[in-house]
């Protein structure tokens, strides 16, 4: 069975007092975890070392950082390598997040590459794809989501490829007034899915892990979760919340 995500994007929020809280709080909730059912923190980056210390004694969690270079090294000021993440036991890395997109012009070519460099670090991408509300209102997502996938994923081998967890961002519905009901999220998977099957089979297909990444709380996690082709969420706001994000964990599929 692939594995259900609940992954916590603290984004830019919290002071390291704060987010010491967080997890002493979420830590001390009694969710129940397996090799199959885990939970990821993508703290930023001063509190990396943090969140592996307040988390070091929890089975099926794991920290995760909110982005890489795609440079292996060099006069990049400011930035932070693969091989730095790896050099502290940094197990996962978000990349691709519809606001680094959107606000730092990532591109599909760049997030190969950085696919790529977390993959030789042996550190577990969450790559992020979606689409924004004028692609979905002129009804063009496949295509859009379809070329994200191709031109940054693609170049992978097969067994690559089954190393990436892909969290698919309904851009539209985030801060819109839009919301996406669990029928779209399902939807989107499922053709998440089927590009990957059509590019690598079936059994690769089913086993990459597809997270939601629009607006997932706890009062609707339980319901988008239950979904087929929906492996966990990628939670912003909720994650911040030691209750919801513990009720978010506990809907995981079982």
């Amino acid at each position: 069975m692939r594995k259900q995500i609940a992954a916590a994007n603290w984004k830019m929020n919290l002071s390291w007092q704060k987010g010491e809280a967080l997890l002493d709080a979420i830590h001390s909730k009694d969710y129940q975890l397996t090799a199959d059912r885990i939970a990821v923190f993508a703290v930023p980056f001063p509190y990396l070392h943090l969140a592996q210390l307040k988390l070091q004694d929890k089975q099926n969690v794991f920290v995760a950082a909110q982005n890489c270079s795609n440079k292996k090294s060099g006069a990049f000021t400011g930035e932070v390598s693969a091989e730095m993440l790896q050099s502290i036991d940094v197990t996962y890395c978000i990349i691709g997040h519809s606001e680094r997109r959107e606000y730092f012009n990532e591109t599909n070519q760049q997030l190969a590459e950085k696919t790529d460099i977390l993959l030789e670090h042996n550190i577990i991408p969450i790559f992020c794809c979606g689409e924004p509300l004028q692609i979905r209102e002129t009804n063009i997502q496949n295509t859009y989501v379809g070329r994200q996938l191709q031109e940054s994923l693609y170049h992978l081998s097969p067994e690559q490829v089954q190393q990436v967890v892909i969290a698919y961002e309904p851009i539209w519905a985030i801060g819109t007034g839009k919301t996406a009901t669990k029928e779209q999220a399902q939807e989107m998977h499922a053709f998440i899915r089927g590009q990957l099957a059509n590019k690598y089979g079936q059994d690769v297909a089913n086993n990459i892990s597809i997270l939601y990444g629009g607006s997932v709380k706890a009062n609707n996690a339980k319901d988008i979760f239950a979904e087929p082709d929906v492996d966990g969420g990628l939670v912003g706001g909720a994650s911040l919340v030691a209750d919801e994000f513990s009720v978010i964990i506990d809907s995981l599929k079982k």
